[in-house]
């Protein structure tokens, strides 16, 4: 069966995220660099994250709980209330971030509407990934937006049974192995990676993947051109 879907992940993928997140661990270290060396409070943070996703979920705000709840184990909760306020402002700093769109973005938009029915699958905290949604100008591209809270076959297989598709009429682009593309070959669908420079730990892969519905783009041009011979 052709391609009928062409679906994109949105941070890292279609603008810049994970940057801003390392950005925020180091002003984080940097508060708490009398109490431990900052690679051990970026390992505790981590640490502390990786708990509080079934609770949390992802995106900011439960990151900034996160960096909240390291602080306080770190220092023995002897940290001042200023502190909590500095960490506060790292958090509501990223929100105020701009959407800075990667290149090619609404080019390779543009070259598929019409041709592929487009949809945005993201994982994140909701509000927050409207939000960017909405500063990015992008928003009319897409048939579908799906805001996910995790990203298994389970979940894609939901959206693809709203889409009222065959896995393997979808392929999905993004800059996660774990998240994007490996679910995505485990329905039976098809998966382009875009690496992007910087990738959070949770999301790494250590294997390598191997697959007859697997590319990998090195930027969303190429992976358009991919889309174009699978059809």
């Amino acid at each position: 069966m052709p391609i009928r879907v062409v679906a994109f992940d949105a941070d890292d993928t279609l603008w810049i995220n994970e940057t801003y997140f390392r950005e925020a661990e180091e002003k984080f270290a940097s508060l708490l660099e009398d109490f431990l060396p900052q690679h051990a409070i970026m390992k505790e943070l981590y640490r502390t994250e990786i708990g509080n996703l079934s609770l949390y979920g992802y995106g900011i705000k439960g990151f900034m709980l996160s960096m909240i709840e390291t602080a306080l184990r770190i220092s023995g909760e002897k940290m001042p209330i200023s502190l909590v306020e500095k960490i506060i402002q790292i958090g509501q700093e990223m929100l105020s971030k701009p959407v800075d769109l990667l290149p090619g973005v609404e080019e390779v938009l543009k070259s598929l509407q019409g041709h592929y029915r487009i949809v945005l699958a993201t994982k994140g905290d909701l509000v927050d990934q409207e939000r960017k949604l909405q500063k990015s100008g992008l928003e009319g591209y897409f048939h579908h937006i799906e805001i996910m809270s995790e990203k298994r076959a389970s979940d894609y297989q939901k959206l693809i049974g709203h889409l009222d598709i065959q896995p393997n009429e979808l392929v999905m682009i993004g800059n996660s192995l774990k998240s994007d593309i490996l679910p995505v070959l485990e329905l039976g669908g098809y998966g382009i990676h875009v690496p992007f420079h910087t990738t959070w730990i949770h999301e790494q892969v250590e294997h390598e993947v191997k697959h007859d519905r697997f590319f990998t783009a090195e930027h969303l041009g190429e992976a358009a051109g991919l889309i174009q011979s699978l059809a």
